[in-house]
């Protein structure tokens, strides 16, 4: 395994050296129509609608699989940023939209529900298994590159732990994974921690009695009341979002979605970046990441970047995004030779 602790990797900007500073910059200012896309809606196999969004080239050049955070969306900005980076190398990509988190593209505010009685959840990984099956058989000798953010990370680091002969993905990139999802929980109970949890919960909480207002086994299963007064991640998944998905509760839920577990079985050449002043998780979550890392997992930690932050550049108005770029210059060096 590559441990590697360096600033040399990363120089936050001068001006946006502070950890929510680097979270919550590119949300604020960065567009989310950096590229086009074509929608396809696949049946999965229990009878749903995924909503994947693709960035197009020519045939047979590499797809990029991207899967974002919690609450996002393909149109989340660090999506269409790693997109616009693919779109440059004239490959492909395909943005997986989560269950219950597609946007409609005229109006990003409202969201896409699906037919079936359920969400998303960290540890899913049926539905990227659905896409990558789908694609190798559609496409054979096309290569496959996947990207995931933060829970899209912890499904994607979840899937390449649980399927270590898999030969379809031959590079993936990792960035701000909550390889534990018990311990980043109980970290964003503290400090500003409980702001950007309320954020969160201001859209989860409407969704999940959503959920239970369409579909009667939904409502069986999700305690309404303790949803509506949940103020922290372990209280909504508790009350909601674990029985909802099968789980015994909140701390059943942790134990079996987090990635942690899953990461020495890894075998497919995998790039992980965290920041240690990511204010989603604590550090020694990192620590314990790392050492559970098997070799074919490059894990870069930096002193600096906040949660998807890694936001650097000369001067606001001249911004690059380095973990976007170190993601694609990961993919060039597994890509096929021309």
């Amino acid at each position: 395994m590559a441990l590697i602790d360096s600033n040399d990797f990363f120089r936050p900007g001068w001006w946006i050296r502070s950890a929510h500073l680097q979270t919550v910059w590119g949300r604020a200012t960065r567009p989310r129509r950096l590229v086009a896309y074509r929608r396809e809606v696949w049946e999965t196999p229990d009878g749903d609608d995924l909503v994947l969004d693709w960035l197009d080239s020519a045939p047979g050049t590499p797809i990029v699989i991207a899967l974002h955070g919690l609450e996002g969306s393909s149109y989340s900005v660090y999506i269409q940023g790693l997109l616009a980076l693919t779109a440059r190398r004239g490959w492909r990509g395909v943005a997986i939209n989560f269950r219950s988190c597609a946007r409609d593209p005229r109006r990003l505010g409202q969201i896409l529900w699906n037919r079936r009685p359920r969400l998303y959840h960290s540890g899913d990984t049926a539905d990227l298994d659905f896409v990558v099956r789908t694609l190798v058989a559609r496409e054979p000798m096309t290569p496959l590159f996947a990207f995931g953010a933060s829970l899209g990370g912890n499904v994607l680091a979840k899937w390449l732990g649980e399927n270590p002969g898999q030969r379809a993905v031959a590079a993936a990139a990792v960035v701000s994974a909550p390889f534990d999802l018990s311990a980043s929980a109980r970290h964003m109970e503290k400090g500003l921690g409980r702001f950007y949890t309320e954020s969160f919960l201001g859209t989860l909480r409407p969704k999940a009695l959503e959920a239970a207002h369409r579909f009667p086994e939904a409502a069986a299963k999700i305690d309404l009341r303790r949803t509506r007064e949940a103020k922290t991640f372990w209280e909504f998944d508790d009350a909601a979002n674990a029985p909802l998905h099968g789980f015994a509760g909140a701390d059943d839920y942790y134990a079996r979605a987090s990635s942690l577990p899953f990461l020495t079985a890894i075998i497919t050449p995998t790039l992980c970046l965290s920041a240690t002043d990511d204010p989603f998780l604590p550090p020694t979550c990192l620590e314990r990441a790392r050492v559970a890392a098997s070799s074919a997992i490059e894990f870069v930690t930096t002193a600096r970047g906040g949660h998807i932050g890694f936001v650097g550049g000369a001067a606001p108005w001249r911004v690059r995004y380095w973990a976007e770029e170190r993601a694609l210059a990961y993919f060039d060096l597994h890509a096929p030779a021309k």
